[in-house]
């Protein structure tokens, strides 16, 4: 069987979507509308996201740059935002952890397409503290806490048996004990923005895009808004 790509089935695909394109011109966003703190514009669209039935709204695109300059994105979990920025967890030997050890600069999409809306984010990333990460560790289900343990994040093995043996070990290892300790390469991070971008989307492509930015240097800086052609 050939693998060549059939230019035909590309086609078809393309037509597809196209005729599937949607309006996007039910609502606007202006300047009036914004909270004057991007982090309390965000808080009031995280919170309609949820309402109005966002599967995971919590859920972003996370980009990073390794040492090598190569970029990648995947997806993961918001776990907690204030005024200081926006903190998720994971393994911190796993391809993003050392790509932010390289390159401690990320991006954030928070991709809420049922609502025609974006969050796009840019910043600085830094680790989150021992006493922080524990604190988090400690709410986790017991089965993710045992799967965090067990998983190298992002190293290879052999199969997915391996993986599950590892797992029956640590669950004899732990049984009747819930006190399962947080690896030292587990952890938060913390990306402390410098730019967001609150994105409508609207008839004909006329999206609107309102974008909070201030000095990078200094995260104690006021911020300056200001309208982006879409």
């Amino acid at each position: 069987m050939s693998d060549a790509i059939d230019p035909d089935r590309i086609d078809r695909a393309v037509e597809h979507a196209l005729a599937r394109r949607k309006d996007y011109g039910a609502e606007r966003l202006d300047e009036s509308q914004l909270a004057a703190d991007p982090f309390v514009q965000f808080d009031r669209w995280l919170a309609e996201a949820d309402e109005r039935g966002v599967y995971e709204p919590n859920a972003m695109v996370l980009g990073t740059i390794d040492a090598e300059g190569t970029p990648s994105s995947r997806t993961v979990l918001l776990r907690g935002v204030d005024d200081r920025g926006f903190v998720f967890y994971t393994d911190r030997s796993s391809r993003k952890g050392r790509a932010l050890a390289a390159h401690p600069t990320a991006s954030l999409v928070f991709p809420w397409y049922l609502i025609h809306r974006q969050v796009i984010v840019g910043g600085d990333v830094v680790p989150v503290d021992d006493e922080e990460s524990d604190a988090y560790w400690a709410t986790r289900p017991y089965g993710s806490r045992i799967a965090a343990t067990a998983s190298r994040q992002s190293q290879p093995i052999g199969s997915r048996a391996d993986l599950e043996a590892r797992v029956r070990d640590l669950e004899e290892e732990y049984a009747g004990v819930d006190d399962v300790r947080r690896p030292e390469r587990w952890g938060g991070y913390r990306l402390i923005p410098w730019r967001v971008e609150f994105w409508q989307g609207r008839t004909s492509r006329l999206h609107d895009r309102l974008v909070f930015t201030r000095d990078r240097a200094d995260a104690a800086a006021g911020w300056h808004l200001e309208r982006l052609q879409p």
